[in-house]
């Protein structure tokens, strides 16, 4: 009956692990001596892929955000080191100034558990952040914020939802209609590596993902890029019915 109603399989899976768990409940209480939802079958899910935005679609970003507004220096500089160095956003707004080696080209991140690692930064990221630091020193900083690279207008720490509403925003501005997020610039920054010939365990490192299995879900991106690429450019599929 649930996909009778348009339940998709994810929903009618969520639904099974809720009345598992309440005849569990039953059952562990004595209420019931049989489990009637050992019966169900949950339906198998398949790889959910993340949103990717394409290089364009980030340029095109970028180059809309107004750098003469107040805050429009520091937003450019915070989208561009979320794609160039493919950043979780709780290690984007905690990035700190003294985490920065710009002579070295990388930058020092720490990711979940308080692990450290060292990712490589581009040359166009670090301009930004030069360009907005110049603005950062006219900022009236805030005790315990002396350090942290990305500001407010208040001079303290941003907060993660306050950098979803700006690249909501300015994706809304470059009339980018996918649904994105900060997350979706490192789903790119990952995807564009792959699509370029990056090592899959490089860029593991650089994402800061425990296991390899994390980061394969982008071999599945990158296999519908590959699949369009050649549906776009073999002769067989470009001659065929003209």
């Amino acid at each position: 009956q649930l996909w009778d109603i348009g339940a998709d399989a994810r929903s009618v899976a969520r639904i099974i692990s809720g009345i598992r768990s309440f005849f569990g409940f039953l059952l562990m209480d004595e209420y019931i001596q049989e489990d009637p939802a050992e019966l169900l079958e949950s339906p198998k899910i398949g790889v959910r892929l993340p949103e990717v935005l394409s290089v364009d679609e980030i340029d095109h970003i970028l180059e809309t955000i107004d750098v003469s507004a107040r805050e429009g220096q520091r937003n450019r500089a915070m989208l561009e080191v979320l794609y160039s160095c493919g950043l979780r956003v709780s290690e984007l707004v905690s990035l700190r100034i003294s985490d920065i080696y710009p002579d070295e080209e990388f930058i020092r991140v720490e990711g979940k558990g308080s692990k450290q690692r060292l990712v490589p930064i581009s040359r166009k990221a670090l301009h930004e952040i030069r360009n907005y630091m110049e603005y950062r020193g006219e900022l009236v900083v805030q005790k315990g914020s002396e350090d942290i690279l990305f500001l407010n207008r208040r001079g303290a720490k941003m907060t993660r939802v306050m950098v979803f509403y700006i690249v909501k925003k300015q994706a809304e501005l470059a009339g980018i209609r996918k649904v994105i997020s900060p997350h979706t610039f490192r789903h790119s920054f990952a995807t564009h590596l792959l699509e370029g010939g990056a090592n899959l365990r490089a860029i593991q490192e650089m994402l800061g993902h425990e296991k390899i299995t994390t980061t394969e879900i982008y071999t599945h991106i990158n296999r519908e890029f590959l699949r369009k690429e050649i549906l776009e450019h073999h002769p067989r599929n470009m001659n065929w019915g003209k």
